[in-house]
């Protein structure tokens, strides 16, 4: 498999900020024995520690499962709707986190092919925009209650290809923090960047993960080593 790795974000690069420096939680077959990795972004007043004990309900042999941690159990003070510079410096401060996970998978020759990415709520806005920032081929992602990040008029005009990425999208379609409008919206961006997307909408589930999603992200991760 090939190690080569592409990173198009230049925000994702940027001086430390207040996530730096936070220890990155990891589960799993260790990171120099493994054939495959799945990067676990959580939510707002979540922990690293939260969304890695999410890996035991799609564990698969051979994965690494690493999880950046928010400074404060948050990445960014504000609704991801909010006008962009209003979240910052921790939204570029959450994408460099990302960054400097996918760095470390990569730096044990797992490439970012062989690399997905899942998120829930605010850390599956986060994983949505860094994908969004810095197409390449990815592993995966999963996008569970989220969406792309900022308000309705942002320019979303990326011109690099996810060449074939899968991506699940999946929430409800009343959920209080998640505009369905957003979740289109975000379906329809990776698929004009050349992603494989599934998107999911369930009917008066609310703001959560449901076995549905648990069980397609279970095959995203499996396909990570079974290709």
């Amino acid at each position: 498999m090939s190690a080569s790795r592409e990173t198009t974000g230049g925000d994702v690069m940027s001086a430390d900020g207040p996530h730096q420096d936070q220890p990155l939680a990891t589960v799993g077959t260790p990171l120099d024995a493994a054939d495959a990795a799945a990067v676990l972004v959580h939510g707002r007043g979540a922990t690293a520690q939260s969304i890695i004990g999410m890996a035991d309900a799609f564990y698969h042999h051979g994965i690494a499962y690493v999880a950046p941690q928010a400074a404060g159990n948050s990445w960014y003070p504000n609704s991801f709707l909010a006008p962009i510079e209003s979240n910052e410096p921790g939204l570029s401060s959450g994408l460099q986190a990302i960054d400097a996970a996918i760095e470390k998978v990569n730096d044990v020759d797992i490439s970012t092919d062989q690399t997905m990415l899942a998120g829930f709520s605010q850390g599956a806005c986060l994983a949505s925009e860094y994908v969004a920032r810095n197409a390449t081929r990815y592993g995966g992602l999963a996008v569970l209650s989220g969406g792309l990040v900022g308000p309705g008029d942002t320019p979303r005009d990326y011109e690099e290809s996810l060449d074939g990425t899968p991506v699940l999208i999946g929430c409800s379609d009343v959920d209080p923090h998640i505009p369905i409008e957003r979740v289109h919206e975000t379906a329809d961006v990776f698929e004009g960047m050349d992603a494989d997307v599934t998107k999911r909408i369930y009917e008066g589930m609310g703001h959560g993960v449901n076995e549905d999603e648990i069980e397609h992200v279970s095959e995203m991760v499996r396909d990570l080593v079974e290709d």
